[in-house]
């Protein structure tokens, strides 16, 4: 029973929580400290302040931690896949109706006309991986890791995630002091 209440804890927060993760925080200390009784206010501000200093989206990790501290591993996966759910339906969902209806003149109007723009987001997106890289690292290790990995990726046709492996390793190794 305690793994439905994780679930109903966080999934309804995920629902009705329009805005993203800080939206959802008074929502789910309603379902936490109100409806639960799972922690007190204090515990709850405590438990947010601490997930605030962690890197990641602040939903999730109050519900692995809420999760994980009512039922163990298993409550931490309940409660952050509650927390997914309602953005992994709504995908679902609108990614079935694009394929319904891909053939459809408006669809291929809008697909086109949302490419180039997706474009320029990746380019500019690169280019500031690049002068982020750059400033930290410098020019010779920059082109570096980028020669590395094109080869990698085009030439050798390795696996995307073996490159970003490989490129973690040589940064934590040659870069550490960076």
């Amino acid at each position: 029973m305690i793994h439905w209440k994780i679930f109903i804890a966080f999934f309804i927060p995920g629902i009705v929580g329009y805005g993203g993760g800080p939206a959802s925080i008074p929502l789910v200390e309603n379902e936490v400290v109100g409806r639960f009784s799972w922690m007190s206010v204090s515990e709850f501000s405590e438990m947010l302040a601490m997930a605030n200093a962690l890197p990641g989206p602040i939903a999730t990790k109050m519900a692995g931690f809420i999760g994980y501290q009512q039922a163990g591993v298993l409550g931490a996966v309940v409660g952050v896949f509650a927390t997914v759910a309602p953005s992994l339906i709504l995908m679902i969902v609108l990614l079935s109706l694009l394929a319904k209806f891909k053939n459809s003149p408006r669809v291929k109007t809008m697909t086109n006309l949302i490419r180039p723009a997706i474009a320029v987001l990746l380019g500019v997106m690169a280019f500031q991986f690049f002068q982020t890289s750059y400033e930290g690292a410098g020019l010779l290790q920059t082109s570096f890791l980028i020669v590395a990995s094109f080869l990698l990726l085009e030439k050798v046709k390795l696996h995307p995630a073996f490159v970003i492996l490989g490129a973690l390793v040589y940064g934590a190794v040659f870069l550490g002091g960076a």
